[in-house]
């Protein structure tokens, strides 16, 4: 028999375990990591290049594609900051993680969507006013606030909370945030052609309507007697 190699122990030692269980049960990231990465993404994206002439061939200035990643990259940004409150603050081990998990993929999304703004030459701010890239424009945004974002009143509200009340407060927003982003990329779905934005535009409504359906699960069982 040929004696072991050192390639095949470094061969064994990256190989996946075949019996890691992949349901979680607890936490997945320390708030101090979290918040590392979630800078690291932002700058990533921000790093992707200088805007200045915009290429033939891309969406303008004042577009729908423009628009909505502009305006859905301020949205995630707030669903961002509410989910490090919860993740920082929460004892609720699904919650704890389910924060983590909005966090890490919505910061994850605006860093791809900054990245092309500057990918066609164009500023992460634009000139137009919010959701002005959609039809029902005028109907869209109520008191300055875009569909489903909180109040600066909530942010404070939740801020102060703990406990169950923390966990239900953050659901309860999260629930309303997730219904007005899926909203919006129903919109730029139904206006665009631009592929990479519709895939986009996609995935958020897949993704965060099954949040909700894990967030109604999570409120029954909190608001259970």
């Amino acid at each position: 028999m040929t004696a072991p190699t050192d390639q095949d122990a470094a061969a064994r030692a990256a190989a996946p375990a075949e019996d890691t269980p992949t349901t979680r049960t607890g936490p997945r990231f320390g708030t101090g990591w979290l918040a590392l990465v979630l800078v690291l993404g932002l700058l990533l994206g921000a790093a992707a290049g200088a805007f200045g002439t915009r290429l033939i061939g891309t969406p303008a200035d004042d577009s729908a594609e423009a628009g909505f990643l502009r305006d859905m990259s301020t949205h995630h940004a707030q669903a961002v900051e509410m989910s490090m409150i919860e993740h920082a603050n929460s004892t609720n081990p699904q919650l704890v993680t389910l924060a983590g998990d909005i966090a890490m993929t919505q910061n994850g999304q605006v860093g791809t969507m900054l990245a092309w703004l500057r990918e066609w030459n164009l500023s992460p701010t634009g000139t137009q006013p919010a959701m002005a890239w959609m039809p029902d424009s005028a109907g869209s945004v109520r008191n300055g606030l875009m569909p489903g974002m909180a109040t600066p009143a909530d942010l404070a509200t939740l801020r102060k909370a703990t406990g169950n009340d923390l966990d239900i407060q953050y659901l309860t927003l999260m629930r309303q945030h997730h219904l007005g982003g899926i909203h919006m990329a129903q919109e730029i779905i139904t206006l665009s052609d631009e592929k990479k934005v519709t895939a986009l535009a996609g995935t958020m409504v897949a993704g965060q309507q099954s949040e909700i359906n894990l967030i109604d699960d999570l409120l029954a069982k909190l608001k259970a007697p």
